[in-house]
């Protein structure tokens, strides 16, 4: 059954992916002299990190659930989300990069909605490394669980901290055409609609692999 819906998913997300990225690179440039075409990368840098912001959600979840029922499954499930969430905030972080160079002539400018996703990244590039440095199963997933808990916060910093921001654009600030709306809205979910597909992938096939060490052993 995961298997199916793990394959439904990622067709669908492909072919709106697919969809999404001839529309936003065919749509006409918008009438401003700084972002006349700077705005298209948009389309990638909001659904990375929502997808990120979802899968640090769902590791959150999984971490709290282990902690709970000692089921090693949750582990391995809380690290699969953990995966595709820091591959998507990296993703932010460099597409953000390129529109500030654009935006406001410098690739990065310590403002703080960009200091705080920053910090998100090494928060769960530390989760990684946590894990790299325990050898005992059992430690290491007692560990990381605890300090995902602890981790997460940066999650919520991050999105708030564009309200601080003097340059950041506020998301209730950011407004486009119904045709660009409904574009963003078909990458939202098409980058989710992927997530669910990796989600699922990942974590059965890295339980698999789990198990089969734990034979060998």
């Amino acid at each position: 059954m995961w298997s199916k819906v793990s394959a439904l998913c990622f067709f669908s997300g492909f072919v709106m992916l697919i969809y999404g990225v001839f529309k936003a690179l065919t749509l006409p440039p918008l009438p401003s002299a700084t972002i006349a075409e700077n705005y298209r990368i948009i389309y990638f840098h909001v659904p990375a990190a929502v997808s990120a912001f979802l899968a640090f959600a769902v590791t959150l979840v999984f971490s709290i659930a282990f902690l709970r029922s000692e089921n090693y499954r949750r582990d391995v499930q809380a690290v699969s989300s953990a995966k595709f969430g820091f591959a998507m905030i990296t993703t932010a972080l460099i597409s953000g990069s390129i529109w500030a160079k654009v935006a406001w002539g410098s690739y990065w400018n310590w403002d703080p909605r960009e200091t705080f996703v920053l910090v998100l990244w090494f928060a769960y590039a530390a989760y990684f490394g946590l894990r790299a440095s325990i050898d005992d199963y059992a430690v290491k997933a007692r560990y990381s669980a605890i300090y995902s808990i602890f981790a997460f916060v940066t999650v919520p910093m991050s999105y708030f901290s564009s309200l601080l921001s003097p340059l950041h654009p506020k998301p209730f600030e950011v407004s486009f055409d119904a045709e660009r709306g409904m574009l963003l809205g078909v990458m939202i979910i098409a980058f989710i609609l992927l997530y669910i597909s990796y989600f699922l992938l990942d974590s059965k096939v890295s339980e698999i692999k789990e198990k089969m060490e734990v034979k060998r052993e």
